[in-house]
């Protein structure tokens, strides 16, 4: 599976192409979608563009992205940054009224497994965010299955994403019919971390979330050519339903 992850916290002085609105989200969603994107992973933005968890919010750009793309799964953040609160976060999740397919909960933030215990009572698939073997830990000791474990790897340099890739992948906890893995990294380790997760036969993900960049170094368009980009690295993703080898 290739998930494109279309905004994240960047902003349009970042780059001009950034998704912001439901519709400038759907028409990016609805567009990588058609050149072979597998699902999508947004930030819903309130009027003030600022990064929301309400449940207005999300219902908007879930919306807007499902009548443009009819069946695409689609995903948000429950990112601390969001909203710091993690009593917070869990009345927001109880409170949507349009749910995602799925939705990350960085494991190292205060609160994680209730947020994650918030969404399974809601029927949303949980993908735990992995970023340090320190949350590779505690993901262990959670109580809250996931249905996708991510492994986000945060280093800059190449070398050491890489590094921290197999480190934590090697410290996941394995059982049969496990969560699947998804391997990613963000900025100029962007590329290489998704060789290795198409090497590994894992999920991965690319976007302006995640990086500007094309492979070559030259400043991206938009999503859709980093989609492009990705597709064409001779990637062979596996199916989104099988579990996926660590």
């Amino acid at each position: 599976m290739l998930k494109a992850c279309l905004n994240g916290a960047r902003t349009r002085a970042e780059h001009p192409a950034v998704p912001v609105t439901p519709a400038e989200l759907a028409a990016d969603a609805a567009r990588c979608a058609g050149l072979g994107a597998d699902a999508v992973h947004v930030h819903p933005r309130d009027a003030d563009g600022r990064e929301s968890l309400h449940p207005s919010v999300i219902a908007a750009a879930l919306e807007a992205i499902r009548a443009a793309r009819p069946g695409l799964p689609v995903g948000v953040s429950t990112g601390a940054w969001i909203e710091p609160e993690p009593a917070a976060r869990v009345a927001a999740v109880r409170a949507w009224t349009a749910l995602p397919d799925f939705a990350s909960v960085n494991a190292h933030e205060p609160g994680a497994q209730a947020v994650a215990q918030a969404l399974r009572e809601r029927g949303v698939m949980v993908e735990a965010g992995l970023w340090t073997l320190d949350a590779v830990a505690a993901y262990a000791r959670w109580r809250v299955p996931a249905g996708r474990i991510l492994i986000e790897c945060t280093a800059e340099e190449p070398a050491v994403a890489l590094a921290d890739a197999a480190a934590m992948l090697a410290a996941l906890p394995t059982a049969p019919g496990g969560p699947q893995v998804l391997l990613h990294a963000e900025g100029p380790a962007t590329w290489s971390v998704l060789t290795e997760a198409v090497r590994r036969g894992l999920h991965s993900r690319v976007g302006l979330e995640d990086t500007l960049s094309l492979p070559d170094g030259s400043t991206t368009p938009d999503n859709a050519a980093l989609v492009t980009a990705a597709l064409t690295a001779g990637a062979r993703w596996p199916s989104a339903g099988s579990p996926s080898p660590s």
